[in-house]
């Protein structure tokens, strides 16, 4: 059975939004830092996808200790105004949803 999030929650979290918005170069250990709740596993598993489909680009380091750092693509960055697009229309609509409920109430 798959369970669907309530309606107010947002369809992506902002928090990820922030991590991969950012223009720069993020270092894993840095985005696991900035979400609160994420394990490494879950985050390595994410970022081999978004690789894969071309949002990230992974650029390894020949160095001891090995370093990875991650930065979004051009098709990344149209992907997050996509994402961001959708999550202001999600606001949107819970606003227009309170109002009616409000509304109703009185």
């Amino acid at each position: 059975m798959i369970r669907r999030p309530p309606r107010s929650t947002p369809l992506y979290s902002s928090a990820a939004s922030d991590v991969y918005k950012r223009q720069g170069v993020d270092r894993p250990g840095a985005i696991t830092r900035s979400i609160d709740g994420l394990t490494t596993k879950v985050q390595s598993d994410c970022l081999s996808k978004l690789v894969r489909f071309g949002i990230l680009e992974r650029i390894a380091y020949a160095e001891v200790p090995p370093r990875v750092e991650y930065k979004l693509t051009d098709l990344g960055q149209r992907f997050v105004s996509i994402l961001d697009a959708v999550s202001d229309l999600q606001h949107e609509i819970d606003s227009i949803s309170q109002s009616s409920k409000n509304g109703l109430n009185q």
